[in-house]
């Protein structure tokens, strides 16, 4: 059987290993279809693809995209993208511009906090010094000790309605969407169950996302309980979207799934490689 995981994160953007590492990980692991995802950047993308062809794996060309949606920021996965593309890569930039904006605000917000050199510590975290993300001031926080791992940042700090958190507006659905699309890429909507929306706004989501154009939603992914699995399963039929499955990995034991340690696709869904 043919494994794959087409979520992953490196230190491209967020993730703790290199492309190359990551890559020698996943094969490791029994991967044999690597999709490397990075938030907002695709720089890491030629490194992971040589060392994938080193070990007869496959590697995905993808990207991971903040956008807004509603005051709500929501990711979008492109799978299969053209990392030359102009549209893309000018997308791309204009969020990254953002996140460096965003990162000064959120140091701001820490220092009320009694955090010192937030900006300067969560830069230190960043393989790519042209991307700053929250995962990187979070794993400051778990050295500066103002708690104990990345994963009680999230629930303490840096989340919306908690000390340490910036609004900021990305990316329209739409917009992500025409990057992916002009780049040759298939869309995908990340982690929907990591959003908290009810019923009647989840639906609303899935019936925007699918009138512009996406084609599939992440049925299996590393932060999906067993339980939501057969949901989004169900929400992938009803909406005809195809189904795709990722770990979402960004480092060893920090939370999340391990490269390729993925459930099953109900058999229900129609796999979002089907379409390549």
């Amino acid at each position: 059987m043919t494994v794959y995981d087409l979520h992953s994160h490196s230190t491209a953007s967020d993730g703790i290993l290199s492309p190359r590492e990551l890559a020698k990980r996943a094969a490791e692991q029994g991967v044999n279809v690597l999709a490397l995802t990075d938030h907002d950047d695709l720089c890491g993308l030629s490194e992971a693809r040589a060392e994938a062809a080193n070990r007869g794996m496959e590697l995905v060309a993808g990207v991971e995209i903040s956008i807004t949606w509603r005051n709500t920021t929501v990711h979008v996965v492109g799978l299969r993208v053209d990392p030359e593309h102009e549209i893309l890569v000018q997308g791309l930039r204009g969020n990254r511009e953002g996140r460096a904006l965003r990162a000064q605000l959120m140091a701001a917000e820490l220092e009320k906090l009694g955090v010192r050199d937030a900006l300067a510590g969560a830069y230190t975290y960043a393989g790519n010094k042209d991307l700053i993300g929250r995962t990187h001031f979070a794993r400051y926080l778990v050295e500066y000790g103002l708690v104990k791992d990345v994963k009680t940042v999230f629930k303490k700090y840096l989340v919306k309605g908690k000390p340490g958190y910036v609004h900021h507006e990305w990316a329209s659905l739409a917009d992500a969407l025409t990057w992916i699309r002009e780049a040759g890429g298939l869309s995908v909507l990340a982690h929907p169950g990591r959003y908290h929306f009810g019923r009647e706004r989840m639906r609303d989501l899935l019936r925007e996302f699918k009138e512009l154009g996406g084609d599939a939603i992440e049925v299996v992914t590393g932060s999906h309980t067993a339980d939501q699995v057969p949901v989004f399963a169900d929400l992938a039929v009803e909406f005809d979207f195809l189904a795709s499955v990722g770990s979402d990995f960004h480092a060893p034991g920090e939370g999340g799934r391990e490269l390729g340690r993925l459930m099953t696709l109900p058999p229900r869904c129609r796999p979002v490689w089907e379409a390549w």
